[in-house]
């Protein structure tokens, strides 16, 4: 099967990415934690709209910057965390990038519910705040500490939780959404990532995401 940044957005594989970058092909993504990785489930490969307009997505940064960035994380995966505020930080300064933000809680059921509280609180306009309380942390989520950090974090947890169970429908169907693009990307663990049209599964540094910001924009202006 061909590699879907090819098939869909129509740009140079990973390995190429990864080799202008100056970057083993696989040190991305040996640098995983293994309990990041997602069971092997075949799935069909989304097309372009569905991952970059899911009206239901979260979205920082610049809503119409001209190049997007989609992450796909888990709330309990410490490279996500770790990755996190090198990430903002990339984004602010460029002040062009859209950064859409996908649940994908594979490490077990209280990832899930932690995707699901956060998602839950764009109901009440927070949900940058539910997602930077949940991904800010150093600790272990558990249901009790989920909730703490909402409220730290100025959520009505109790809303949340309303809104939660009111919305649940669409809630799920929209993990269900991410969880079968990450899959059909041939994703195997958090984070992973599309930036512009290149497919980065793993972990890059703050000057990698520049370069690859600096690539996606190249390529866009040439086409």
């Amino acid at each position: 099967m061909r590699n879907l940044t090819d098939r869909i957005f129509s740009s140079p594989s990973r390995r190429e990415l990864l080799a202008g970058l100056g970057v083993a092909a696989a040190g991305v993504s040996l640098m995983l934690p293994r309990g990041a990785r997602a069971e092997e489930t075949p799935s069909g490969e989304p097309d372009a709209a569905s991952v970059l307009r899911d009206p239901d997505s979260g979205v920082v940064g610049n809503p119409q910057g001209d190049i997007t960035i989609v992450e796909w994380f888990d709330y309990n995966c410490p490279y996500c965390r770790r990755l996190q505020p090198e990430l903002s930080q990339v984004v602010y300064d460029d002040g062009k990038v859209r950064w859409i933000l996908k649940e994908w809680p594979i490490l077990g059921p209280v990832s899930v519910v932690a995707s699901r509280m956060a998602i839950a609180c764009k109901y009440q306009d927070k949900y940058v705040q539910a997602h930077d309380a949940l991904i800010g942390t150093n600790s272990k989520l558990t249901e009790p500490r989920i909730d703490e950090l909402l409220a730290a974090g100025g959520i009505d947890v109790d809303r949340a939780r309303r809104d939660r169970d009111a919305n649940a429908a669409a809630i799920d169907g929209l993990l269900s959404r991410n969880d079968a693009q990450a899959r059909g990307l041939n994703f195997n663990g958090t984070p992973s990532f599309i930036v512009g049209k290149f497919r980065v599964p793993g972990v890059l540094t703050m000057a990698q995401f520049e370069q690859v910001i600096s690539d996606a924009r190249k390529v866009k202006a040439a086409q």
